[in-house]
């Protein structure tokens, strides 16, 4: 397991010592999630009773291989924690997500649960969003149009960068589990997030952004350090 691993890993592993027996939990997308649903794993092997609500197939698939038990948000609206990583997180707790592709599904979970908690290696922590490219997912119309009016939004906030059309490693173009594309936005510094997304959430084809306002309400970043846990104010 690389540094990076063993971080991530130490961060799931703190995330963990939060859910309870009897919780319905959201769980995230991308590598340190799945250090988070591997550890769960163990502890529903050991007799913890849990319900997962997964954020993408790529995790539904290893959580049913591991045989924790799913449901949908159909079945439990409700949650009482998601758990989740983030690829970048701002010091009022705002973050970007959806580098792994599915900051959609992330999103809807994340609204549904009572709590979000954060889990990152300490990289992770900025100061100003927007070093790592802001995904947009967007429909697969009119996508040209759909460009014009996202730089039309980021200018009204105050970004401005290149978006690109984000595809796999083996140069088909990538589509998300709900089918859609992702536009990657390198803004480079996002100063005001909250106008950025209201801004965002107005242009016709995009259906959803990766900026993460007032979801998370604890962060949990593991470094050489060791962990820190962050509660947002």
């Amino acid at each position: 397991m690389t540094d990076a691993d063993n971080l991530k890993r130490q961060a799931a592993a703190q995330a963990l010592e939060y859910v309870r027996s009897g919780m319905k939990l959201g769980l995230g997308t991308g590598s340190t999630a799945k250090h988070l649903v591997d550890l769960l794993a163990v502890r529903v092997n050991e007799g913890l009773e849990v319900v997962g609500v997964p954020t993408s197939e790529a995790t539904r698939a290893q959580a049913e291989s591991l045989g924790v038990p799913l449901g949908t948000l159909d079945e439990y609206p409700v949650l009482d924690l998601c758990i989740d990583g983030a690829d970048e997180v701002g010091p009022d707790l705002t973050l970007i997500k959806g580098g792994g592709g599915a900051l959609l599904r992330e999103k809807i979970v994340a609204s549904a649960a009572k709590q979000m908690i954060v889990i990152a290696d300490a990289s992770k922590k900025v100061e100003v969003l927007g070093t790592f490219p802001l995904p947009i997912e967007v429909v697969d119309f009119g996508v040209a149009a759909i460009r014009r009016g996202i730089d039309r939004a980021a200018r009204a906030a105050g970004c401005h960068g290149l978006l690109t059309l984000r595809r796999r490693p083996d140069g088909h173009v990538f589509v998300t589990d709900q089918g859609h594309l992702i536009l990657d936005a390198a803004y480079g510094s996002i100063t005001n997030p909250t106008a950025l997304a209201a801004e965002l959430s107005n242009v016709p084809g995009v259906v959803e952004h990766g900026l993460f306002i007032n979801l998370a309400s604890r962060v949990i970043l593991a470094g050489a350090g060791g962990v820190t846990v962050i509660d947002r104010a």
